[in-house]
């Protein structure tokens, strides 16, 4: 199951300040897309009551959750919010516990049991428990404090990533270590400092996790987390898991992306406006017979438009396809034959000029003046 995080791991991103009308705003398209857990905040976030009552009303299905440290008052304080989870952040490594801190892990452990309690009395009927920094943790120590944390009633351990340190072959080791070892729900919180967060989240999901965390074009801490439309795609389309709507997420994204005045980088997986853009000969002449040969999945899946274009890099057949797509020619015109091996000359020389693919303005004007003006029907 996904557990988007953009409205509090995203909201931290550096320089994104999102207001209630833009947090609304998210929340309505996460709700479309149908991730199965919000992540609405943290305790003492501005306006969280008010938007933790709004996002009350909008939805019954999906839960909501809240973020709190492991503070008596906080977890009291989410306890009074109109939400179904909240997630204890609790640091797991020495070098947290030590410098941030500056406890030990006896006395950690009694304070993230006392939390738990804490949490029971105030009636919260999910306890999730977040692992802060795993990945450079004691594995043992880790271990022990999930297993503290599921004997006293939590109800989720939460694996934090916190640094990107995981690759594909380690998350597996150590999700096969927590889920031979507990019977509660596993969630990963993945960082993409290397660039692996989302390998490392779906390998987890493969390994037995039942979370993973997302954010909106993996906005975050630093390079951020796992990019909710890179897992909504890969689970609706790659594991026909009908849970979730990814024709959504090009609307989503360039929402997010304004508002946290981020770019989108033309590349970008699922949701770039150019990853379904073509112009080389081999690929367009293969697209316009079979478009799964070069394409993963239909691009409509998504929301984004299919764009085969002609420039240097075209050959004749793709020249051709352009000219008839374009309606510049159609088959029968007797042109065609005579003057395609000038045309696609023409093309590559004015696209290397331009560099870039020709606009069908552009190839329309390179057609008509390379047969000199002769009428094209």
């Amino acid at each position: 199951m996904l557990l988007d995080t953009t409205l509090r791991e995203g909201a931290q991103l550096f320089g994104a300040y999102f207001t209630i009308d833009t947090r609304k705003q998210i929340l309505s398209s996460l709700l479309q897309v149908g991730v199965d857990e919000i992540e609405l905040g943290w305790i003492g976030q501005s306006e969280l009551t008010e938007f933790s009552t709004y996002a009350r009303s909008q939805t019954s299905s999906i839960k909501l959750s809240v973020w709190s440290p492991c503070r008596e008052a906080d977890i009291r304080a989410v306890a009074k919010l109109p939400v179904d989870r909240i997630n204890i952040g609790v640091p797991s490594s020495d070098l947290h516990i030590e410098k941030r801190l500056s406890t030990q892990r006896e006395v950690l452990l009694e304070r993230l049991v006392a939390n738990i309690n804490v949490a029971k009395e105030c009636g919260i009927p999910y306890i999730s428990v977040g692992l802060e920094d795993v990945s450079r943790a004691d594995e043992l120590f880790a271990l022990q404090m999930a297993l503290v944390a599921e004997t006293h009633g939590a109800s989720r351990v939460r694996l934090a990533d916190s640094l990107g340190q995981l690759t594909p072959l380690t998350m597996a080791k150590l999700m096969n270590r927590f889920r031979d070892a507990l019977s509660i729900d596993i969630a990963v919180h993945c960082h993409d400092d290397f660039g692996m967060a989302t390998a490392n989240s779906i390998t987890a999901l493969e390994c037995g996790a039942d979370y993973a965390d997302i954010s909106v074009l993996g906005v975050g801490e630093r390079s951020g987390i796992a990019a909710t439309e890179e897992l909504v795609a890969y689970l609706a389309i790659k594991q026909k898991d009908t849970r979730y709507a990814p024709d959504i997420l090009k609307r989503l994204c360039e929402f997010v992306a304004s508002a946290a005045h981020v770019s989108i980088p033309r590349t970008k997986a699922v949701v770039g406006t150019d990853v379904f853009a073509c112009e080389s000969g081999l690929h367009a002449h293969a697209l316009s017979k079979s478009p799964e040969l070069f394409e993963p999945y239909d691009p409509e899946q998504v929301g984004i438009t299919r764009k085969i274009r002609v420039g240097s890099k075209s050959g004749r057949s793709a020249v051709l396809i352009a000219l008839n797509e374009y309606g510049l020619v159609d088959e029968a015109n007797t042109l065609v034959q005579e003057y395609i091996t000038d045309v696609t000359k023409a093309v590559c020389q004015l696209s290397c000029k331009l560099e870039r693919p020709l606009t069908e303005d552009e190839l329309g004007d390179v057609w008509k003046e390379t047969i000199h003006g002769v009428e094209v029907h």
